[in-house]
Order: C-alpha cells, then structure tokens, then sequence
C-alpha cells in the first residue's frame, strides 16, 4: 500500500488498559512501512510505565512539540496530557478518563488543522471519561459533533464481513422508539455511500435485519418491520440503493451467504457487534470505522483490557488492522475523488445502476 508521508495521529486511550502496550507492538513490528509517520498523542511518562512493566527497552519515539516537527517514517510522540496522570492497572479512574480525553482533543485538534491526515483511537472507558468537556456515548457521537456531522455511522470493519449498526450507544429499552424510517435511510445513505466511497464498490448490496424475533413472523411479534422497516427499504431502494431484507437476525448469520452482500445494517449495537465478535474479533483482526465523517477514524474492535493490562498477553492485530485500514481508505477516498471530478460527470450514474438492475 502507498501512502507516503501519511501522518497518523494516535491517541492512547484509556492509560490504565491496553492502549499503550498495542501501540507500541504496532509500531515495532516490521511491517509497518517506513514511508509513514505515527504520532503518538499520550506522554512519555505514562509511555515509560508500561514499557516497564512490559519489559520493552527498544521503543523510544521521538519526543516532538507539534506534529509540524514529525519524523518521517519513525514514531513520534507528542506530550498531550496532564504530567501528573497516575498509571493504575486495571482501574477505573477519574484521572485516566482525563488523560484519555485530553490526548483525544489534541488529535482531533490537529486533525481539524489538517496537521494530522487520519485518526487511529486506542480504546476508552466510556465511563471514565465522562465530563462537562465529553459528555457522549463513544467517539463516534464525540467525532460527529466535533465535524459538524449530523450524522456518523459506526461499521464494523473485517474481513469479508461489515456491519453498520442504526443505533449506536443506546439503552435497549430506547432502541425500538429511536427505529424510524427517517433514520433507516439515513443509516443506508450513509453505508452505501462509504462503500462506494471508501471501500470502492461500485454498486454495493446491504443486507438488513429485523429488530425483532423472526423479523416480526408478519406482524405477529411487533410491527415495526411492517412499518418502519419495510417501508425505509422501499425508499432507499426508490433511491438506487439495493437493499434487501429484513431478514431475521437469528438465523441470517448462521443460514446465509454472507459473501453475497458488502455489508449488513443491523438494528442495535448487540444484534450487530456479537456476531461480528464472535466471527471476526475473535480472531482479533476487527476495526471499528466511523463513516460518515469528513476524516477519516478507525479503532480496534475491542475495549481496554483491564484484566491483562501489563502483563504482555494483549494482542496488537487489531489495532495494526486498525491503522492499515484507515490508510487504505485514504488512499480509496483519493481515488474516489480523482474518479468523480475526471469521469462522473460525464454520464448518469443512477441511470447507469437502473439500467443494471433491469438487466440482472
């Protein structure tokens, strides 16, 4: 993959988890290309207490003050946060949820800047970091604010597998009133458009689930298939995107092709996130991307590890994923870019897509 003189900003997460133990396998494994420049948004403090506790002797990221200073192809850091932030293994705390939060604001700081070219997020506590400067549910809600986007889309990211969720964050109990047609369909312009996009499929197919047991088995366990879903459908595919489903969640995964489709949009997080855990995670090589944004963010697809922090067993493969991917996609999204202003606009697309939707 080429993307030279790409600078990835990485924030370092929750400072008592596993952040600063996958950043630094990443960036020590040799695969990393040498044509890219990482910047660590953390401390070198917090960064000597776990190189410590891990036994790393060999990983001394040059300390920089702003991310003009980067060293191409070499890791650099960046002093981001409060000097007098404890490390506290495994613990939940208030100053760890500070750090967290001050080293994700001068990331997106000078991604806003454009200083930085993509955003890589080591994993939060969602709790901790909690304050009257963060009061949202994830990134993902953080990011669309901070972009003035209204609205972001959380996709899970493996291979041959992508699942984009129509409720984020959200109490189970507020799933069913949040689900409107209204937001179905921003959800499917938003996914269509990001693997058009980003992942650079053409014409892409998206698989729906219910929200309910058996899709609703026609309205006799709820009817919000019949009436919120169905319908969201008939509009995106009115739009030129090719929709299908609902199809029920319990069996979809299990009975389907799911090579037949780019991507699956469920309804909340757990009908979406425990499958993709259980066939993608598990081999630790998941990415969460938020699409939607004017940037570009991706982060691995789990949480701080608070029951092996320092001990060296965390597994660095999804956040290198992580990185990898967000390079790609700004490599996709040039050549998007490049596409649309040299050869778009010269023939109809949605003409082009009915024109193969009659013929197939």
């Amino acid at each position: 993959m080429t993307c030279p003189n790409l600078k990835i900003g990485i924030t370092h997460g929750d400072v008592n988890g596993i952040g600063y133990e996958i950043i630094i396998k990443t960036l020590m494994d040799n695969s990393f290309p040498e044509n890219w420049t990482p910047i660590i948004y953390g401390s070198n403090k917090l960064l000597a207490y776990h190189k410590k506790a891990l036994n790393i002797q060999n990983f001394a990221p040059q300390t920089i003050k702003s991310s003009e200073e980067a060293v191409l192809g070499k890791p650099n850091l960046i002093n981001a946060v409060d000097e007098n932030t404890r490390v506290e293994f495994g613990k939940m705390t208030a100053s760890a949820g500070n750090a967290a939060y001050q080293s994700l604001e001068k990331a997106v700081e000078d991604l806003l800047e454009k200083k930085i070219d993509i955003l890589v997020t080591a994993p939060i506590n969602k709790f901790n970091i909690q304050s009257e400067k963060f009061s949202f549910p994830g990134h993902t809600e953080y990011l669309a604010q901070k972009f003035n986007t209204e609205e972001a889309l959380m996709l899970m990211v493996g291979e041959h597998l992508k699942i984009a969720v129509v409720t984020g964050h959200v109490p189970i109990a507020k799933v069913s009133e949040q689900i409107t047609i209204d937001l179905i369909l921003k959800k499917l312009r938003l996914l269509n458009q990001s693997l058009i996009q980003d992942f650079v499929i053409r014409k892409p197919s998206i698989a729906i689930l219910g929200l309910n047991p058996h899709a609703g088995d026609n309205g006799i366990i709820g009817r919000e298939e019949i009436e919120v879903i169905i319908p969201a459908l008939e509009k995106a595919r009115e739009e030129g995107i090719l929709a299908l489903g609902p199809y029920a969640a319990d069996g979809f995964f299990a009975y389907n092709d799911l090579s037949k489709f780019d991507a699956i949009l469920a309804m909340y997080h757990d009908q979406g996130l425990v499958p993709f855990k259980s066939l993608i995670q598990i081999r630790n090589e998941g990415v969460n991307y938020t699409a939607g944004l004017p940037i570009i963010r991706t982060s691995p697809a789990h949480g701080t590890g608070y029951d092996i922090v320092g001990k060296g067993e965390a597994s660095a493969d999804s956040m290198k994923e992580a990185i990898f991917l967000a390079c790609k996609i700004y490599q996709n999204r040039l050549f998007y870019s490049e596409l649309t202003q040299n050869i778009l606009p010269h023939y109809d697309v949605d003409q082009e897509i009915k024109n193969e939707e009659t013929n197939s």
